[in-house]
């Protein structure tokens, strides 16, 4: 044992505190070791970046460089601070017994602010804030950085806050637990919180063995799932991500949680397997919760701070936004409104020889006022797929559908049996169908079936694409926004009121929302 063993460490109070430990527990083990507090990385040297060694980490990364270079041979972490994938040739070496998981709320004069509708919380932690604000939606949660005694510090300072979070173990350990603290065992903590752990080299076998008599079996279980949940979410310290695993009677159990940054979306999922058959438990609760909506919830946050790129202007659903490349950073919303116009009964009162329906809106307004078995409609005539798959579902038998206005009028003038037809439209209509009919001498008798209001909004500068589905979400656009964009659109009467704005117009190949993103992507590859 005449190696010495360089214990890495940063040079806070509690990072000192953590490496002490692990010196006395090596010392009384018979080996010598010697503590390297580790500054920054200024000084240190690498002659391959950062990247391809796969270093990550604000915490850790001081520490995984200094070891490359062979400056310690060891490095003692907060394994909450740790990301899960460590770099290349970085191993865990040891995790010790786990502490006290939990998170402290430290608060000043009493604990009566927490009936209150007000109040003010201090974190630095998402995933405290999120938990915070979904128990305590009306309280303010402002940020909080520093080490632990800057921390309290800045709570005792600040006349307006009432509490501030910390991790229960940090201020236990370095002796700094005020009376005015209380632990919140409704708080599902962060994943591996309370646990230290030891990193060392691949290849260093001298130090692996020593640090192999050091590990906690029961904690590295535990803190092994809550970081494989971490990791399968991809979340790290940017998203408000809660795990805990404990053992009890021979059986592991877990509880997870994802939130939306504000706290107003939760996704709770818990677990129990017996100890042996625990393996799968951090896989299942990680699908579990991306199927219930866990994907789009991680996507949001991590697009939070990217600015928009495309914007759309009608909503996704769930299922369409997650058909979008990586690189689109999309934003939506209805860029008109619709309202349904009552329908007199006299007009469907005798069965219609020829109706022409344009849109699914026109739909919904019949189905309205009527039902199915009162709309006798000898022929239906069809604008878009999706028009015609809701006539068939709901009304009838399509007699015959085109993808635009024009062509189904240019097919009526050869083909529509009779000289006169009942046209369901909105109030902004285009003139291209009624105006080919009725120079064909055939006549339109119009019904304002519903109406359609503009309701656009300005765009983020940032915008480079936006995707419209109609004219009239055209025409809302350029009413708030006189910027050149890319028009993605959905058919050629929607890119021909958009070539009147825009240089770049482009068409999807058929007429669907989806094909429409399928345009985006192309773009974006």
């Amino acid at each position: 044992m005449s190696k010495i063993i360089r214990i890495g460490t940063r040079d806070s109070e509690l990072a000192l505190w953590q490496a002490k430990i692990v010196q006395s527990l090596l010392e009384n083990l018979g080996y010598k070791t010697q503590l390297v507090p580790v500054k920054s990385t200024g000084d240190l040297v690498l002659d391959k970046p950062l990247y391809e060694l796969g270093i990550t980490g604000i915490f850790t990364r001081t520490l995984d460089i200094a070891m490359l270079n062979h400056d310690i041979d060891i490095a003692v972490h907060s394994l909450k601070d740790v990301p899960t994938v460590l770099p290349n040739g970085i191993v865990q070496a040891a995790v010790l017994k786990r502490g006290n998981v939990n998170d402290t709320l430290v608060f000043k004069n009493n604990e009566e602010f927490l009936g209150s509708k007000e109040a003010v919380i201090a974190t630095g932690s998402l995933r405290r804030r999120a938990q915070w604000l979904n128990r305590f939606p009306t309280h303010t949660v402002v940020d909080l950085r520093g080490n632990v005694n800057l921390r309290l510090q800045k709570l005792e300072n600040n006349e307006n806050w009432n509490g501030a979070i910390f991790a229960a173990a940090g201020i236990g350990r370095i002796g700094l637990r005020p009376e005015e603290a209380i632990n919140l065992d409704w708080m599902i903590p962060a994943p591996a919180q309370g646990a230290i752990m030891i990193t060392a080299l691949d290849e260093d076998e001298f130090v692996l063995n020593a640090c192999k008599e050091l590990n906690h079996e029961e904690t590295e279980i535990c803190t092994t799932i809550e970081r494989e949940f971490l990791n399968k979410l991809e979340g790290g310290c940017t998203a408000p991500i809660g795990a805990l695993a404990y053992i009890k009677d021979e059986e592991v159990n877990f509880k997870g949680v994802l939130l939306s940054v504000d706290g107003s979306k939760r996704i709770d999922v818990t677990r129990v397997k017996k100890l042996g058959e625990h393996h799968d438990i951090a896989n299942f609760c990680a699908n579990f919760v991306i199927e219930r909506g866990g994907k789009r919830l991680m996507d949001t946050i991590k697009n939070a701070s990217k600015k928009t790129n495309v914007y759309s202007t009608k909503s996704f659903t769930e299922a369409q936004r997650l058909l979008f490349h990586e690189k689109v950073t999309i934003e939506s919303s209805d860029f008109i409104k619709i309202s349904l116009n009552r329908i007199h009964p006299r007009f469907v009162k005798n069965e219609i020889q020829n109706v022409i329906i344009t849109s699914k809106n026109a739909v919904e307004a019949l189905l309205t006022n009527f039902s199915p078995i009162e709309l006798q409609f000898k022929n239906i005539y069809c604008v878009g797929r999706r028009t015609k798959r809701l006539v068939e579902q709901k009304i009838g038998k399509v007699t015959h559908f085109e993808n635009n206005a024009k062509k189904l009028a240019n097919y009526l003038v050869d083909y529509m049996e009779g000289s006169e037809v009942t046209y369901f439209c909105s109030d902004l209509r285009l003139d291209d169908l009624p105006t080919i009919l009725e120079k064909n001498n055939i006549k339109v008798t119009e019904l304002e079936a519903y109406q359609t209001k503009y309701d656009g909004l300005k765009v983020e500068n940032s915008v480079e694409g936006v995707m419209f589905y109609s004219p009239s979400t055209v025409e809302s656009f350029v009413q708030k926004n006189k910027v050149e964009v890319i028009a993605f659109c959905i058919g050629e009467t929607t890119a021909n009121e958009a070539k009147k704005h825009f240089n770049d117009v482009r068409i999807a190949k058929v007429p669907t929302v989806e094909s429409v993103i399928e345009l985006v992507n192309e773009h974006y590859i």
